[in-house]
């Protein structure tokens, strides 16, 4: 069954007029309908025009266009150039023709209003009947069959809304990928249908009749089908556009990369997530437990080091979770001071303290239907403590010096570098708050443990801060690399950032070198290539295919004399060593003093 429709504007005498003459031109399984913006009875003036030419519509119910919905048609056929004014949507749609006929001129008399009725309906008896004899339907049909069993056909899922929000073109890989059916969504605001919006904070049409988007976009997101899973998708969205360059509308195209994700996150192959960068093991976890703890409203408490990425990783989290289109408010508890700190979180009323001459929201409210992160959440003082426990309780709290209970819908993040669990067994922090804080712990590894990342982090910062303007392609040597990966970090990837900054400075030509790095960068360097030196194999076996005096001396008297200590420690076997020391004389007897008192001890220690 297909389904043919006339739209026309508020009175639809044109397209009544059009399903009158289509009713018996249209073949077998083909349904005709017509519709106006608005609904109507049939004008008698009509009624006794169409009875003139020999069709009867009196038994025709006039219906609007938006009860229908024109997703359900195969052709659409408007017949008013205003309709395109009020209902843009209808330009977006598969199967649309536009006859734009004229539009009713000033009557001043009944005679030229039946004048123009008579003249309108020979013009469309006229169209209508070449629509059908003409082949022009089937054509139609045709195309718009094909168009859509092409897009039906791709792996990636498309959809398209009108400036406020209405699905029209669903094809089935986004029915796969969302588990809705097209017949679910179709003239539904994207907003009802998906959680959040199909985009979350993304959307291009957040108000609407209002885009965004002025050129294609491609963004990752997250999104939640109908039976509840959490899926990863790469989206690319283009606007829509009419001729006059006005947007009618978002065309987006998205595919499933949930699967491919998971195989990055087994193979070690994932480099970053929700901007955090990393490809270590360690971080591979990290990024699994975003992952799970962003489908849920679970406290979290992130712990590690300063400078290891505690607020990346709780922006993380809440960007990937349903409340990425609310408010993400931070809050550093260590840099407020104890005085400020209650007013800050929870507000205060207007009187409650010296200065306060007027009511303040508190962070706590900013952040409704959000998340808030409490970064060195365990400065907070033992009041402040009582008061964040009530709201993780009962999500209620009173402004400071108010009597007014205020209640939030928040997730809370906390952050911190100090150990909780001990502070709170010396009663240095509430006990019951620390375990409503950490519900879903994350542990952050310092950089020393995650070597792997610094090359991926460094060449990072380098692209992120390098100047374009010279067109100079800047690069880490290798000797740079090197020590960049020996050192230990003791300010994380804070460090690493600002040490990759002070390198930009320095260096003016050429590639980064060793000399490039902060001095406490270079010194620790060349004192581990130093201490090496005296201490690793390499050194003394395979500096040269040939093993040396000195090195041999040296070697033998790190190990107390050992030689089988010291055949390790060059790289060589004992009966290599025990050669090298005949050859060169170096048994007891024919060495000078010094050496002989050497041989004593070797043999007295095998």
């Amino acid at each position: 069954m297909s389904k043919l429709l006339f739209v026309d504007e508020d009175n639809a005498c044109a397209s009544q007029m059009a399903e009158g003459f289509a009713r018996p031109l249209a073949p077998p399984g083909v349904e005709v309908i017509s519709a106006g913006l608005v609904r109507g009875e049939i004008d008698p003036l009509v009624r006794e025009v169409m009875a003139e030419a020999g069709q009867d519509i009196s038994a025709h119910r006039p219906k609007r266009l938006t009860e229908l919905g024109v997703q359900q048609f195969d052709i659409v056929i408007v017949l008013s150039a205003r309709v395109k004014e009020k209902y843009p949507v209808i330009q977006g749609i598969h199967g649309v023709v536009f006859w734009d006929l004229s539009d009713r001129p000033q009557i001043k008399s009944e005679a030229e209003l039946y004048g123009f009725l008579r003249s309108l309906r020979r013009e469309i008896q006229r169209r209508v009947t070449e629509l059908f004899t003409h082949g022009y339907f089937a054509a139609l049909l045709t195309l718009k069959n094909n168009a859509e069993r092409i897009l039906d056909n791709l792996k990636e899922g498309v959809v398209a809304h009108d400036v406020y929000r209405r699905i029209f073109f669903f094809n089935r890989a986004a029915e796969k990928i969302t588990g809705f059916r097209r017949e679910e969504v179709f003239g539904r605001d994207c907003h009802r249908v998906f959680p959040y919006g199909f985009c979350g904070g993304k959307c291009s049409f957040q108000e609407t009749g209002a885009c965004i988007v002025d050129n294609p976009a491609a963004y990752s997101l997250d999104i939640t089908t109908k039976d509840g899973e959490q899926k990863r998708l790469e989206m690319s969205v283009v606007a829509m556009k009419d001729n006059a360059g006005e947007p009618i509308g978002i065309l987006a195209s998205y595919r499933d990369q949930t699967r491919v994700l998971e195989l990055e996150h087994r193979l070690g192959e994932l480099q970053q997530f929700s901007g955090i960068i990393g490809h270590d093991h360690k971080m591979l976890e990290v990024f699994e437990t975003i992952r799970e703890v962003a489908a849920t409203n679970v406290t979290v408490l992130i712990q590690g080091e300063t400078g290891t990425g505690k607020e990346l990783v709780a922006a993380a989290i809440h960007n990937e979770s349903l409340r990425r289109v609310k408010p993400f408010v931070v809050v550093n508890c260590g840099a407020l001071p104890e005085g400020t700190l209650e007013s800050e979180l929870f507000g205060h009323v207007k009187g409650a303290f010296t200065g306060a001459i007027r009511d303040k929201k508190g962070r706590f409210e900013i952040a409704d239907g959000g998340t808030i992160f409490l970064d060195e959440v365990g400065e907070l003082s033992p009041a402040t403590q009582v008061k964040l426990l009530r709201v993780l309780q009962e999500g209620t709290f009173e402004r400071v010096g108010g009597e007014k209970t205020v209640k939030t819908d928040i997730r809370v993040i906390s952050a911190t570098n100090r150990d909780l669990r001990e502070m709170a067994a010396q009663g240095k922090f509430r006990e019951d708050l620390y375990y409503r804080l950490c519900v879903m712990p994350v542990t952050l590894p310092p950089l020393r443990e995650r070597r792997n990342d610094i090359p991926l982090l460094a060449r990072h910062f380098l692209k992120l801060h390098a100047p374009r303007s010279d067109g100079r392609d800047v690069f880490l040597s290798h000797r740079a690399l090197s020590a960049l990966m020996d050192y230990d970090w003791p300010g994380n990837i804070r460090q690493l950032q600002n040490a990759v900054q002070f390198a930009l400075v320095k260096c003016r030509q050429g590639p980064i070198d060793l000399e490039h790095l902060p001095p406490e960068i270079t010194a620790a360097h060349r004192g581990r290539h130093q201490s090496r030196s005296f201490s690793r194999p390499e050194t003394y076996g395979r500096m040269s295919t040939k093993l040396r005096a000195e090195h041999v001396s040296r070697a033998l008297e790190e190990t107390g004399g050992n030689k089988v200590q010291a055949a390790r420690l060059l790289g060589v076997g004992r009966a290599t060593l025990y050669r090298f020391l005949a050859r060169h004389n170096l048994e007891p007897g024919k060495t000078s003093t010094t050496e002989a008192q050497r041989t004593q001890r070797w043999n007295a220690t095998e």
